[in-house]
């Protein structure tokens, strides 16, 4: 698997969103900074904070110029669902056969329990900072936003 850190080319993967719609991920990079996170399972506690953190900062982010979307291998329903219920204002793609977490190498944390890890990509598809914790979900968006400022 390979390990994309600071300094990596993004893969350039294909995004199946909740919507029903799919999005090259270098179609979203090219317009915007690029906040990728990965979590674990809908409807959980600790993603559900997660995900809930990035709702309330969204308006930051996309002031900021950057654009957010979670990845889970939960299905599209499952994301609609979870965004309708928690008035999620960004995108969700689904990884049900884990190809996504395996193109950025989001590891297991022990080697059961699919990781949480964001990442951002700036506008030339280039990995800007790699953050990994499993249940600190408030620190996702902390992480995230100072890196998106710097750039």
């Amino acid at each position: 698997m390979p390990t994309i850190g600071p300094g990596s080319p993004a893969p350039n993967v294909t995004l199946p969103l909740h919507d029903g719609t799919r999005i090259a991920l270098a179609d979203l990079w090219k317009e915007h900074v690029v906040v990728l996170f990965f979590y674990p399972k809908d409807n959980t506690a600790v993603c559900t904070k997660e995900a809930c953190a990035f709702r309330d900062s969204f308006e930051k982010f996309v002031e900021a110029g950057a654009t957010v979307v979670g990845v889970s291998s939960d299905s599209d329903a499952s994301h609609e669902d979870f965004a309708a219920r928690n008035r999620l204002p960004f995108l969700l793609a689904s990884d049900p056969d884990g190809s996504l977490r395996k193109a950025f190498g989001v590891p297991k944390t022990l080697g059961v329990i699919p990781g949480r890890v964001t990442y951002v990509i700036d506008r030339q598809g280039i990995v800007r900072h790699v953050f990994s914790a499993q249940f600190a979900a408030d620190a996702h968006v902390r992480e995230a936003m100072d890196a998106v400022r710097a750039l």
